[in-house]
């Protein structure tokens, strides 16, 4: 069906039947970036773009603090089967430079369990060798997680994009504390559950993603359960602000591109759209995706546009009396697990809550504001 509307129009619509209104008092928002600097291009070409990101990003950044006194978190989910050392030793300069973290992203198609587990593991050890990954409570390193080409748990059920059902077991037992690919609509890998914070069980018919379990704060939480995984979606909805030839409205799919820039306007929609964890509804969580090391895309993330853009949301969120929290993927995790915890009041607090920051950030703790 057109723009897959068959898988998520129907969620779409009892989501937006049972909402309720909502005081939203903290925005935590997170930019998770699917980074592929070797996109069309050789390692000069990939080389050259880490370049334009080392430059660019700390100019634009620069003074657009949060109601934290952070700048804006920008979470690189670099693909691990594209790992080079000169390319990602870039990125890991660019991240200390921004203060920013890097997180797991994998395409891969066909590969037995062992084979996805051994590419995760030595994913894993790779970017430990750079200081990537935070760690849990025990010291050990975790990850979040995209999937490439969308199709996690071979969502588009015939093998292609993905192909290894139990997906999220797997990566939960390699050391995942959560996905983040969701929402891929207009693409047919998208999942019948849309606009939720989630616990889903691993089975082995595929799209195990296609159900689950609300993070709440009335249900003890399974987040230790290594046959669930926890998924946190960007927002998906229709735009009704946003229509093709003035007519037809567009999905509001959280995607930054240079045709659909973020805003204002599109900031509203991801607040009404965005997840909150039941009982807990002032804390809004809003999850952005991007391909930014392709130029089609760097206007809106590295040039006055982006600049212009975080200027008019920091006004936004002052005027409605919001508390803006730019945060990484892992803190927009850790705040979501504080708030299934009971924890109120500033959500900026919280950041750390689970999960430490990654060992090469620990060094800035003192000298910059992460």
């Amino acid at each position: 069906m057109i723009k897959s509307a068959d898988k998520w129009l129907p969620g779409y619509l009892a989501w937006w039947w049972n909402k309720s209104s909502r005081p939203v008092t903290d925005m935590i928002l997170a930019v998770c970036d699917h980074f592929e600097p070797f996109h069309d291009t050789d390692k000069t070409g990939a080389l050259e773009r880490m370049a334009r990101w080392q430059q660019a990003l700390p100019e634009v950044n620069a003074g657009q603090t949060d109601a934290d006194g952070h700048l804006p978190k920008h979470t690189f989910f670099y693909p691990i089967e594209q790992y080079d050392p000169d390319v990602v030793g870039e990125l890991e300069s660019l991240a200390r430079a921004t203060g920013n973290e890097v997180e797991i992203h994998l395409h891969h198609e066909g590969e037995s369990a062992d084979q996805l587990s051994k590419a995760l593991q030595q994913g894993v050890e790779h970017f430990k060798s750079h200081g990537f990954l935070g760690t849990d409570t025990h010291g050990q390193h975790r990850f979040a997680f995209i999937h490439g080409n969308w199709a996690i748990d071979d969502a588009n059920l015939d093998g292609t994009g993905c192909g290894t059902r139990g997906e999220l077991a797997l990566l939960r037992k390699a050391g995942c504390y959560a996905d983040l690919t969701m929402p891929s609509a207009p693409h047919p890998s998208q999942c019948r559950l849309v606009n939720q914070a989630y616990y889903a069980r691993s089975t082995m018919h595929g799209r195990s993603h296609d159900r689950g379990i609300p993070v709440s704060q009335k249900r003890p939480p399974l987040r230790d359960d290594l046959d669930h995984l926890l998924l946190i979606q960007g927002p998906l909805g229709i735009d009704m602000g946003n229509r093709k030839w003035h007519l037809i409205p567009r999905i509001e799919n959280g995607d930054l591109t240079n045709n659909n820039p973020p805003s204002v306007r599109r900031a509203k929609n991801w607040l009404d759209l965005a997840p909150s964890v039941e009982h807990q509804p002032g804390w809004c969580f809003i999850k952005l995706h991007t391909h930014g090391a392709l130029e089609r895309n760097q206007r809106v993330l590295l040039t006055h546009e982006a600049r212009q853009y975080h200027e008019s949301l920091r006004a936004f969120a002052k005027q409605s009396g919001i508390r803006l929290h730019y945060a990484s993927a892992r803190e927009l995790t850790n705040i979501l697990h504080a708030a299934e915890d009971g924890k109120s009041g500033d959500a900026g607090l919280w950041r750390d809550y689970l999960y430490q920051r990654p060992d090469f950030l620990r060094p800035h703790a003192d000298s910059i504001h992460l």
